[in-house]
């Protein structure tokens, strides 16, 4: 094809166009402010300036109000290059990140870019920085070549994703930018390889486990209940429990069984000697699409009650029971999966050959993303990237050759 031809050749010519995109979105801090970041608002004028300069026309701003974030508001980018055809292929990245953890992990700072070789290191790097990058690179490539594509070419960089998109995606659905002939390409997950297409996401659920008990000095334990020593022994129950009953596995997932990771831990007790009278842990659960939410949800309303009525003390000739309070933080219950054969999953497959010489496999995984909410409203929708994985950890990190291939990927999509 003299049309991806000409792509291709002119998206290895931006690599260094690349690196710098990355490295200035990498030094926009943009931590969603659900875990006190101050959010997107830098980063999308940034994005924003670089669509204008490299010639898109059509560039709306959806800004939701944050009182929160900086600015107040929380922006979402919506642009598009003219197709033959008013069908829209959406390429849909996140412009928020979390937090970067533990700073003693990294080996730099996580908002300064450090290019080493073909990686770029930084907080948001390929977390969803490595997408945003790509679709540039595919805008600017079609437009300086003078290129009109097949179908229209919509390029969103939304807000929230990593705190349940109420801020992003959920909102821009509400105002019907988005339709059910559309084409929806989430670049938010895949493999090293990029020959991973994900179709299919689990359950998520996220609880908060708050154990109430009588705060003491801790030379004498016994003036008070210990919520933090009845909240580990609630917390490893509940653990054993739901790996045991809940212990299917389905080989389309990666991992092929369900998750349930106690994450979070709130701090109980600024000082050493005192005995804690409230502690607070999380668990976060990605489970098969087979079992019920409902299900686990009763099972840690059960042991509460089971914890409730063993646990006391008496204090002052008075019996004073410990108190778990289980709080549903988050649930996403997993939508249908994208049909192999849908136009998306087809075209993407085709794309990923030609680009790249690859045969890409179908499965589901863990993690969520936007294509859960499309999903969830009869739109199908692909989930795919040349990723290493290193999302939300220490040191995480993006390849310059994986933005450059998948870009070359993202833009063959608009002529196929």
């Amino acid at each position: 094809m003299k049309v991806a031809e000409r792509l291709f050749s002119k998206i290895d010519s931006l690599r260094e166009y690349a690196v710098n995109c990355l490295c200035r979105i990498i030094g926009l801090n943009a931590v969603n402010p659900a875990y006190g970041g101050p959010g997107e608002l830098r980063r999308a004028e940034y994005i924003e300036k670089q669509l204008e300069e490299i010639g898109v026309s059509e560039i709306k701003r959806y800004d939701f109000p944050d009182e929160r974030a900086e600015g107040g508001i929380r922006p979402n980018i919506v642009a598009k290059i003219p197709g033959k055809s008013k069908k829209i292929l959406w390429i849909i990245s996140h412009m928020d990140t979390v937090p970067p953890g533990d700073l003693s992990k990294w080996q730099s700072d996580p908002f300064k870019p450090l290019v080493a070789g073909d990686k770029i290191y930084g907080r948001g790097a390929e977390d969803n920085g490595q997408a945003i990058v790509s679709s540039l690179l595919a805008a600017k490539a079609i437009l300086e070549e003078n290129l009109e594509p097949e179908i229209t070419l919509g390029l969103v960089f939304a807000a929230d994703e990593e705190a349940g998109s109420r801020y992003g995606v959920v909102e821009l659905l509400k105002k019907g930018i988005f339709s059910r002939e559309d084409l929806i390409l989430v670049p938010d997950a895949g493999s090293p390889k990029g020959d991973f297409i994900e179709i299919a996401e689990k359950s998520i659920l996220w609880l908060k486990i708050t154990t109430r008990g009588v705060q003491s000095h801790s030379s004498m334990p016994h003036r008070g209940l210990n919520a933090h020593r009845i909240g580990m022994k609630y917390a490893l129950m509940l653990d054993e429990i739901l790996h045991q009953k809940y212990s299917d596995r389905d080989e389309f997932f990666d991992p092929p069984y369900s998750t349930f990771e106690p994450t979070r831990k709130e701090e109980n007790q600024q000082n050493v000697n005192t005995v804690p009278g409230r502690d607070v842990i999380y668990f976060d659960c990605r489970v098969l699409p087979k079992y019920s939410l409902d299900d686990i949800i009763n099972d840690a309303l059960k042991l509460k009650e089971l914890f409730e009525n063993t646990y006391y003390a008496v204090l002052d000739d008075k019996k004073i029971n410990v108190k778990i309070d289980v709080e549903v933080v988050a649930r996403s219950d997993a939508p249908p999966p994208t049909s192999p054969d849908s136009e998306i999953i087809v075209k993407l497959k085709r794309a990923i050959k030609i680009a790249r010489g690859i045969d890409a496999k179908v499965g589901g995984i863990g993690g969520g993303t936007y294509a859960a909410i499309f999903r969830r409203k009869g739109i199908p929708a692909a989930v795919w990237a040349t990723v290493d994985e290193t999302a939300h950890n220490p040191n995480e990190y993006a390849r310059v050759s994986n933005i450059v291939e998948d870009a070359k990927v993202f833009a063959l999509l608009a002529f196929l």
